[in-house]
């Protein structure tokens, strides 16, 4: 393998394609395979490597030892028409959450505005599809997530909250959406093994030790701490009460228990989809959206600047430009990839270059 080359371009279609046929072996559905690659894909396309093909792995351990469910059975329980909640049975992410968004959007533009709660899913994938997703039709999309305790909170001895994102999407007309997509924590966990591996020291104040001291030392940090201080840890507080509890499925404190239970990984999540045409003239928003996004790009830059940019303005164009020359995978990665594939016996695509 030493002849591996730096990256391995495929093609966005084909790695989708590849993808899919795995997790189709891991025991999805055809359906479920496609839409959870759809997911891993997007993110990778994106630059949001954490969030990309990585996952298939972890994915396939994740059904093979039934912590996500193959063959989930969503419900759809609703009592008022702009709200529901879905219980995804313990379904992956992708599958629960691509689900609600569409029902968000259904409902919203019916009642001008709906909001979707997530019970009992598993591992929610990148919140910033979902909301695109809502955005794509023309709403606007917000989304939160509550998961397992694994994030500090201000004043409390190691790990005491989640480190919940937040998504916004906010669709333009010339413009590609603005999406605002950030967990509560100042650094991902997934930046903490980065820089165990190589060895380079985490930004002050990012992470801390197993009793909640603040470490530089990447041998030693083994959680994110939260962004901003308190405010990080509120947000991450007020998550798990705008999904987990309200969807009657709290997390954090049965985490804290003595019950066993209480540790058994599951995620919950909200949806909201808000039609622009219940405000207004929905063209005429697209356009002020637009005009929004334009005057702050004619700001004048900072020096040293490389430019003035929205929140996935950026990664809008590496989309883009991953869509034209195919998605870089990191040789560990596609060699984990492959592997699989070998054991599955699912074919592996051809290389872009």
């Amino acid at each position: 393998m030493s002849n591996t080359p730096a990256k391995i371009l495929v093609p966005a279609d084909d790695l989708r394609a590849f993808s899919a046929a795995l997790l189709e072996k891991g025991g999805l559905s055809a359906e479920h395979a496609r839409t959870t690659a759809d997911v891993f894909v997007w993110a990778a396309q994106r630059g949001v490597d954490s969030h990309g093909t990585a996952r298939v792995p972890a994915y396939l351990d994740l059904l093979a030892k039934g912590v996500a469910n193959a063959h989930p059975e969503l419900t759809v329980e609703s009592t008022a028409p702009a709200a529901a909640v879905l219980d995804a049975d313990r379904a992956p992410g992708p599958v629960a959450l691509t689900a609600a968004a569409d029902e968000a959007v259904r409902r919203a533009r019916e009642t001008g505005i709906a909001s979707v709660g997530v019970r009992r899913t598993v591992h929610t994938g990148a919140i910033g599809y979902y909301v695109s997703r809502i955005a794509e039709q023309g709403l606007v999309g917000l989304g939160f997530v509550a998961g397992m305790p694994n994030m500090g909170y201000t004043g409390v001895k190691g790990a005491a909250v989640a480190t919940s994102p937040l998504a916004i999407a906010v669709p333009a007309r010339e413009h590609a959406p603005l999406l605002l997509d950030m967990a509560t924590a100042t650094i991902a966990l997934g930046k903490i093994r980065q820089a165990k591996a190589s060895g380079t020291p985490l930004p002050e104040g990012a992470a801390a030790t197993e009793d909640g001291t603040p470490t530089t030392d990447p041998e030693l940090a083994v959680m994110p701490l939260p962004l901003g201080g308190a405010k990080g840890s509120g947000m991450s507080l007020a998550f798990e009460l705008l999904t987990s509890v309200l969807v009657g499925a709290p997390i954090f404190a049965s985490f804290h228990s003595d019950d066993p239970a209480g540790r058994k990984h599951r995620q919950n999540a909200l949806l909201i989809a808000v039609d622009p045409a219940a405000f207004g003239d929905p063209e005429a928003f697209v356009g002020a959206v637009d005009d929004t996004l334009s005057t702050l790009k004619g700001l004048p830059a900072a020096d040293g600047a490389s430019g003035v940019f929205y929140p996935g303005e950026r990664s809008a164009a590496v989309a883009e430009e991953r869509g034209a020359k195919g998605i870089p995978v990191a040789p560990k990665v596609w060699r984990e990839l492959t592997e699989r594939a070998g054991k599955l016996g699912v074919e592996v695509p051809g290389l872009a270059g």
